[in-house]
């Protein structure tokens, strides 16, 4: 997901050694680790509501199972959104440095989204009309005006109805969010109290008026719900920047297992949160639990995210390695694509299975199932990726300079 909008820089992979420095001012290795967590524990989910497999463990004669991490895996929608607005504002952080024009943010925008979305969007359009998929053609053409214009998060049918692709409602709020920053982020820079205080406000005050409403599907993940989560975004860009230049390239090694302590304070938070969202009994509460645990949950992982950029060799090597950054470059195709995989490849009842309900009934079928969406999605992010996004993306770059 640009949901996430990729680290614009192209670092050289450094040695293991390298690690012993701080991290780069442009391209914060620990956060390719962590963006590829939060994309593939969303995946995750969205795989497990289709083959229902819970992976559990016995250690040391208690059982441990993920129950609870694959139940609350769409919290980390939040975490992707969280690392948008710490990316998105870090450039801002540079002392001294030009602001950039609000022009030429919109464009590198378009050209991160728009052809993989189009890709995605038209073509299954034209599939779900050819299916009658539609209703009537009121509904075909509301969910396409609304995708196009990425407006679709804002309708009752196109959000919660659409046969298109049901993970796109991401990109929505990203591409409406794209419109406020470059003006939100000036005024953050400036007045970063004021600012910070207006949009975590904005955002209580809209759950809190969600929360009154007796169906609150329509309302807990609208963008003014996620304010505060990418403002605690820019205020963690703004702290690793002002510890970047404090600590120079070289922490020391108490300061570093200072910051891997709080790291694993902050895991352990994570996971109570997931566990406490977990819990929720129904649908209503869900939502509610989910409303409320929002900024708590964008707080620590804001937390999460600053302890890992100055933490031990080890951990930073452990997300910021060569795997965790080719996992990074996929991860937007792996997220537009994934959930609608899943969904086909049991609608084709592949793999095959003996047995009328395997998600229910057969161990074997779930596991093997599970491991085909995550690998055929992977196969298919890495193909549009190397042989479509990059490739139009240069071209377009290109073009544009030229027009200069």
């Amino acid at each position: 997901m640009e949901h996430e909008p990729t680290q614009e820089s192209k670092p050289a992979f450094r040695p293991f050694l390298s690690y012993q420095q701080g991290p780069d001012a442009k391209h914060v290795d620990v956060l390719d680790g962590i963006r590829v967590l939060c994309i593939f524990l969303v995946g995750w989910f969205h795989i497990w509501q289709q083959g229902w497999l819970t992976p559990h463990f016995d250690f040391h004669g208690e059982t441990v199972s993920l129950d609870f991490l694959l139940r609350s895996g769409y919290l980390w929608v939040d975490g992707m959104l969280l690392l948008s607005g710490f990316l998105l504002y870090l450039p801002y952080t540079q002392a001294g440095s030009k602001l950039p024009a609000v022009g030429a943010f919109y464009k590198r925008r378009l050209i991160r989204i728009l052809p993989s979305y189009l890709l995605c969007v038209l073509p299954m359009f034209v599939i779900c009309c050819f299916q009658g998929r539609y209703l009537n053609t009121g509904d075909a053409l509301l969910d396409i005006f609304s995708h196009l214009t990425f407006t679709h998060n804002l309708f009752y049918f196109s959000y919660l109805r659409s046969p298109l692709n049901g993970a796109l409602w991401t990109l929505a709020v990203e591409m409406q969010f794209y419109l406020l920053f470059p003006f939100l982020a000036r005024a953050f820079k400036k007045k970063p109290v004021i600012t910070y205080g207006l949009m975590a406000g904005a955002a209580f005050a809209f759950r809190w008026y969600a929360s009154t409403k007796p169906d609150t599907s329509m309302y807990f993940n609208q963008l003014p719900a996620f304010l505060d989560v990418y403002a605690n975004g820019f205020v963690a860009a703004s702290v690793f920047a002002m510890l970047r230049k404090r600590l120079g390239n070289e922490p020391d090694r108490a300061i570093r297992l200072l910051f891997t302590a709080l790291m694993v304070v902050c895991v352990c938070e994570l996971m109570q949160i997931c566990r406490g969202q977990a819990a929720e009994p129904s649908y209503p509460m869900i939502h509610q639990g989910q409303m409320n645990r929002r900024f708590p949950l964008s707080a620590v992982l804001s937390c999460l995210m600053v302890s890992a950029a100055f933490s031990l060799p080890a951990m930073r090597f452990l997300l910021g390695n060569k795997v965790m950054h080719f996992l990074s470059l996929i991860s937007f195709q792996f997220y537009i694509y994934h959930q609608m995989l899943a969904v086909k490849l049991k609608e084709w009842h592949f793999p095959p299975s003996e047995s009328a309900q395997p998600w229910m009934e057969d161990p074997r079928w779930q596991l093997t199932y599970t491991l085909c969406c995550f690998a055929l999605a992977l196969i298919l992010a890495i193909l549009i990726t190397f042989l479509f996004e990059r490739p139009i993306a240069r071209a377009l770059r290109k073009k544009t300079r030229a027009e200069k």
